[in-house]
């Protein structure tokens, strides 16, 4: 298969490209998506964030050191003069726990996101890889049209020379042989962006290197049964568990906005130097005293209850979005499960029977027409008929192929091999 497609590309002219061709599996070519893909990495980044935040929400409030310093106005009548050294922490009760649940509540989120977003990526890279294996075909369909057409041309030259046809007939070959020479040119373009899509999904920044697929437009039928496939979506769909997690981060979000109302207290201890006071009407020896204290809020803000219904209602429209994600589940599996069945069917109509009608109807055409029996418009007619029938199938076919990767994203579960 690599060697067929190298010889083919070589044909046209990719190969006058400075890009070198690169065959890719479609197992390496996962395996290039999941380590180099630019977006995915960036979205892993917020796996170490909220690690970061989990760490960050277990700190404890700072103590407080004051230190001050009086003179009551000892220069002039010694009245004395001291310092006073004060440590004081507020502590909180109840908040540095509701903030550590709720941190690893986002962090499992976070987890639950990229794993769905890992479940996105997956299914696009394979459409991806897929759509450069149908433009492949594609191209394989004009050139192969044009090959046709250039031979009638070339024939019906030299039957004009020949005296057997009319100059008319001959002109008409070489135009068609020209529009589908554009039509050629236009799939070969179309078929080199698709190869540089895959580039970009690799984080491939290698502008002198071009991967192409080293696999067949053809997968596997499957059997599904439809209550399983809803079945195991219900539990494996990386979307519905992060819609769980949601809730159960809007439940920690609305413990810790309760918690953020409880009383903090202030305790505070002061130890203060005194001087000797030389004043001879009050006169002091030097002293020493120790003062401790307590501090505690009158929290009149709490008759203020509106952050508190905020963070409820923020926990029922958590609990709302996740009837409706499973609700949307159940839909996506049931759309792409008679999708998936249609196109199998599709598939089964082109491949017994329609195929093989086409390639006799412009085999005959054009053995009927180089014995004279049939107009050049007839073959021409049956040459787009048959580029017509295959350009449809190859179309269905790939349509089949997304259909299944739809099939097994919606459900939860990934087994494509190519």
């Amino acid at each position: 298969m690599r060697q067929y497609i190298t010889m083919c590309l070589l044909a046209g002219s990719l190969a006058g490209s400075a890009q070198q061709m690169v065959p890719l599996s479609y197992r390496n070519y996962m395996e290039k998506v999941t380590e180099g893909n630019l977006e995915y990495a960036a979205e892993r980044l917020n796996m170490d964030v909220s690690e970061a935040e989990v760490v960050a929400s277990k700190v404890f409030n700072d103590p407080n050191l004051s230190v001050s310093y009086f003179n009551n106005e000892n220069g002039s009548l010694q009245m004395g003069e001291g310092v006073e050294v004060e440590l004081s922490k507020t502590f909180s009760f109840g908040k540095r726990g509701a903030n550590i649940a709720l941190a690893r509540s986002e962090s499992e989120l976070t987890k639950a996101l990229l794993a769905d977003y890992f479940r996105n990526l997956r299914a696009d890279a394979t459409v991806s890889y897929l759509e450069a294996l149908k433009q492949y075909e594609l191209y394989k369909v004009k050139q192969n049209a044009y090959e046709n057409i250039r031979q009638l041309a070339e024939s019906d030259s030299v039957r004009f020379t020949l005296g057997k046809i009319m100059e008319i007939d001959a002109t008409q070959s070489r135009l068609e042989a020209g529009i589908l020479k554009n039509e050629l040119l236009q799939a070969e373009t179309d078929l080199h962006n698709a190869f540089s899509n895959l580039n970009l999904l690799t984080g491939s920044v290698a502008r002198d290197t071009l991967y192409i697929p080293e696999a067949s437009l053809h997968l596997s039928s499957r059997d599904f049964v439809l209550a399983d496939l809803i079945s195991t979506a219900s539990i494996n769909r990386a979307d519905l568990v992060a819609a769980l997690k949601n809730k159960e981060v809007a439940a920690r979000a609305l413990k810790v906005t309760r918690r953020e109302r409880n009383t903090d207290v202030d305790l505070s201890i002061a130890v203060s130097k005194n001087a000797r006071v030389y004043n001879e009407e009050a006169p002091a020896p030097p002293f020493t005293g120790v003062t401790a204290g307590i501090a505690i809020p009158l929290k009149f803000s709490n008759f203020n209850k509106g952050a508190v219904r905020a963070a409820r209602f923020r926990e029922q429209q958590a609990e709302t979005q996740y009837q409706q994600a499973l609700l949307q589940v159940q839909t996506e599996v049931m759309q792409a499960y008679r999708s998936y069945q249609s196109l199998t069917v599709q598939v089964s109509h082109y491949e017994n029977g329609m195929l093989h009608a086409a390639q006799e109807v412009i085999d005959g055409k054009i053995y009927s027409y180089n014995r004279g029996e049939v107009s050049l418009l007839e073959v021409l007619d049956a040459q787009r008929t048959y580029d017509d029938v295959q350009a449809q199938y190859i179309e269905t076919l790939f349509n089949y192929c997304t259909a299944l990767v739809e099939l097994e994203k919606s459900a939860g579960v990934w087994d494509v091999e190519m």
